[in-house]
């Protein structure tokens, strides 16, 4: 701690402070009270509570003042812009600090992509706190960018804004107990561990929480959520634009266990994040539904800062930074001024802070090698198709069985009963690789959607009504070096070039947002009423989430974490 001496001098009173917050209703998440006070603040940090003079004075007139918010799970490249234009989304909602995975990236860039986001997330007013990505690639079933070892989470877990070890996405290889997995729980000794656990119950969950996993954010019915807590799982609430699991669970919350509860919002739209808002929406959920105002705070504050040991962060106290949020109604909870170790940053929505994008972007990462006849699936006897079923609002998929719709030999897309071609073609390593599946819930009747945002691999995926405009919506994203579209009739309806990675647009906030409902705009046009489709598609390549789901290697039996036929057999 800087100069100690001067403000221990100041938190005496024996030296003026450099600015006190005056008539302020505390928001205590320590006493879980609100009180009112004067907060005396010294070289951005709380110095304490009383009757102090000061430089300055900002009278809050009876305004509550709150720590600011922390998000404890996110990925930063669902938002599709840099690091600096997320920035300028959610710090006007309240957020002060961030735990991320950018497993996105890793997955496409290895090491490259950590380094990145440290170095873009430097100077912003949100602290931003890395997990280091554990599955690189998710499973063995998908073929990413890189591949990360035990040994390599090593090499970086010393970093003091590395908080620990990233969701275990191969739960499967966790509590049975896989020594690769163990080894990468092993490296993050002594710091967080997330877990990543959708569906896991019972003895395998109990083997899971031995295994060291200290955490889960896949919880989408309340019995599941109730037994990962009774193991002491720290519960992530999750709230995001596809995954909205916040209705389902929050009644388990109650003031005698939510000191191990959060929030996290983990994949969010820009649009949705200005609009509609990010921990702040998370807490004014929970207040709907029932939970005390000052437990919700809590939840978005101290207890994510106590769970992965953020350093004087998540509180109003002495020593601590003075991150604050400023609103008038606990009930109506509404963020109107946000500070950053006593800087304003934000006010009334409109962002304060810097907003020059970073410069150094990493290299193009489109390497494609296939042939459209690769795309086809063959068969004249099939009866019966897999097909991965859409669940809505969740990541989670089903598998059911229907009949194919067979042209020439070969099964092809069929409008009329809403199953379609889905293609993943591998797009890191040129291994000519093509997934081929069939999915149900887009509700095309025409054209084709395609992109590079594929979890957690991010190899292009399509899902369309005919192969040439599957193959249409692939030379597109070749062409733009990675992003997203919405083609028909062999023309682009709409598209949004992601050239960082294939992950990120390098363009302002609010041309991404426009370009997002553009895509949008124009899967509707094509008979899509999903809210997120974009994001939807991104999901159903995501190896370890039940039940069926696409990689570049094949179609996936996520329950039981193997490859599969599309044709029943």
């Amino acid at each position: 701690m800087r100069k100690i001496q001067h403000k221990l001098s100041v938190a005496r009173g024996e030296t003026r402070a450099d600015l006190v917050f005056k008539n302020a209703r505390v928001v205590n998440v320590f006493s879980g009270e609100i009180h009112d006070a004067n907060v005396a603040v010294d070289d951005g940090r709380v110095i304490g509570f009383g009757n102090y003079d000061a430089k300055e004075t900002i009278d809050l007139r009876g305004a509550y003042l709150a720590p600011s918010l922390i998000d404890a799970h996110f990925h930063v490249e669902s938002t599709m812009v840099t690091i600096p234009e997320l920035a300028r989304a959610i710090v006007p909602h309240g957020t002060g600090a961030m735990v991320i995975d950018p497993h996105e990236y890793a997955n496409v860039l290895g090491m490259d992509g950590i380094r990145y986001v440290l170095e873009s997330s430097k100077g912003l007013p949100i602290d931003f706190f890395v997990m280091l990505p554990s599955c690189v690639p998710a499973t063995p079933l998908e073929t990413a960018g890189a591949r990360f070892t035990a040994d390599d989470l090593r090499l970086m877990i010393g970093d003091d804004r590395i908080t620990g070890i990233a969701e275990l996405m191969n739960y499967p290889g966790v509590f049975l107990g896989f020594e690769s997995e163990l080894a990468k729980i092993d490296a993050g000794r002594g710091k967080a561990i997330d877990g990543h656990a959708p569906g896991l119950r019972g003895k395998n969950l109990n083997a899971y929480a031995l295994a060291g996993v200290r955490s889960d954010h896949e919880s989408t019915e309340i019995d599941e959520a109730r037994e990962k807590l009774r193991l002491g799982l720290h519960l992530l609430i999750r709230e995001g634009s596809t995954e909205r699991n916040l209705q389902d669970i929050i009644a388990l919350v109650r003031p005698e266990n939510s000191a191990n509860c959060s929030f996290a919002t983990d994949d969010k739209l820009p649009g949705d994040l200005v609009k509609e808002g990010h921990i702040d929406h998370s807490i004014r959920e929970a207040i709907r539904h029932g939970v005390p105002p000052i437990t919700a705070i809590q939840m978005g504050t101290i207890n994510t800062a106590r769970h992965y040991r953020l350093k004087n962060h998540g509180a109003i106290a002495p020593r601590f930074w003075a991150d604050f949020i400023v609103f008038d109604d606990p009930k109506n909870f509404a963020v109107r001024r946000v500070y950053k170790k006593a800087t304003l940053v934000a006010e009334d929505g409109e962002y304060l802070g810097r907003s020059d994008a970073d410069e150094s972007l990493p290299r193009s990462t489109m390497n494609l090698s296939y042939r459209a006849p690769d795309l086809e699936l063959r068969s004249d006897s099939a009866k019966q198709i897999r097909v991965i079923e859409i669940v809505p609002h969740q990541i989670v998929t089903k598998e059911i069985h229907d009949t194919p719709k067979v042209v020439g030999g070969k099964i092809v897309s069929d409008t009329a009963r809403d199953i379609l071609k889905l293609v993943v073609v591998e797009r890191h390593r040129a291994t000519g690789n093509v997934g081929i599946g069939f999915v149900r819930g887009f509700g095309l009747k025409r054209g084709a959607l395609a992109s590079t945002v594929a979890h957690d691999a991010h190899n292009v995926v399509v899902v369309g009504t005919d192969d040439e405009e599957i193959v249409t919506a692939i030379s597109a994203l070749e062409k733009m070096h990675g992003g997203q579209v919405a083609v028909v009739n062999g023309e682009i309806e709409a598209s949004l070039p992601l050239p960082i990675a294939g992950l990120v647009s390098d363009q302002p906030l609010e041309v991404v947002i426009d370009k997002i409902g553009e895509l949008k705009a124009a899967a509707a046009r094509l008979g899509c009423d999903l809210p997120a489709p974009f994001m939807t598609l991104s999901f159903l390549s995501l190896s370890p989430i039940p039940a069926l789901k696409l990689t570049d290697q094949g179609l996936v039996d996520a329950v039981n974490m193997k490859l599969t036929t599309v044709v029943v057999e």
